[in-house]
């Protein structure tokens, strides 16, 4: 039985390129992040620490949700079972930065929420170190660790940075809606873009109504 990978090597994980030590890096800078946001003091600094919290946590749940959890659902016997807890702590990790994201920076109402956030964060990186990716180990060898490393990262990249609470959780529907998202949240992050205001909310819910609508389309094609 594979232990934890929290403590293993990287060498033990497959390598540098393995999906596992992949996985274990982004868990640590998301650690940094969030005890860098709870040291500071400086309001904007923190909003920064937090933005950039934001943006790791939801390219490295899309790659999971898009690479690596159909993975752990053909080669892990009891694989429904274990992606769909880690997939239950995305959803509400999405919903509730979706909350942050409305509310006031330094409200208390929303200090509370980004503490919610982070325990759920530290949560599921325990239940992903220590229950489901030991189990994929047990399931694969290095060279196909390091396959499915190298294109969760393709998928990291290109990733959505942002919640979209309406956005399926599994394929093939998250990666219909995941490119057009993506742009969408770049561009954003890039030019310091909010959706504060009812203009700003219209505009988002309207551009995202558009995509679901395209993306059903495109399942029922390929359903046919």
């Amino acid at each position: 039985m594979a232990t934890t990978i929290e403590t293993q090597s990287v060498d033990q994980l497959g390598g540098p390129g393995s999906v596992l030590a992949r996985q274990r890096r982004d868990h640590a800078e998301m650690d940094r992040l969030m005890d860098r946001y709870r040291a500071l003091e400086d309001g904007a600094e923190r909003e920064r620490v937090l933005k950039e919290v934001v943006q790791l946590v939801f390219s490295h749940a899309f790659a999971e949700e898009t690479v690596l959890w159909p993975a752990v659902r053909r080669a892990v016997p009891d694989g429904e079972e274990l992606t769909s807890r880690v997939e239950e702590e995305h959803q509400e990790i999405n919903d509730l930065v979706a909350e942050i994201e409305r509310l006031e920076p330094g409200t208390a109402e929303r200090e509370e929420r980004v503490e919610r956030v982070f325990a759920l964060i530290r949560q599921d990186i325990r239940d992903e170190e220590d229950l489901v990716l030991p189990r994929l180990q047990e399931a694969l060898d290095a060279a196909r660790l390091r396959r499915l490393g190298a294109a969760w990262e393709t998928v990291r990249r290109s990733a959505p940075t942002h919640p979209h609470p309406v956005v399926p959780r599994r394929p093939p529907g998250n990666a219909v809606l995941g490119v057009p998202l993506s742009l969408y949240d770049r561009l954003r992050d890039g030019l310091g873009l909010g959706v504060s205001g009812p203009w700003g909310r219209r505009i988002l819910s309207g551009l995202i109504g558009l995509l679901v609508s395209g993306a059903v389309a495109v399942i029922m094609r390929k359903r046919r």
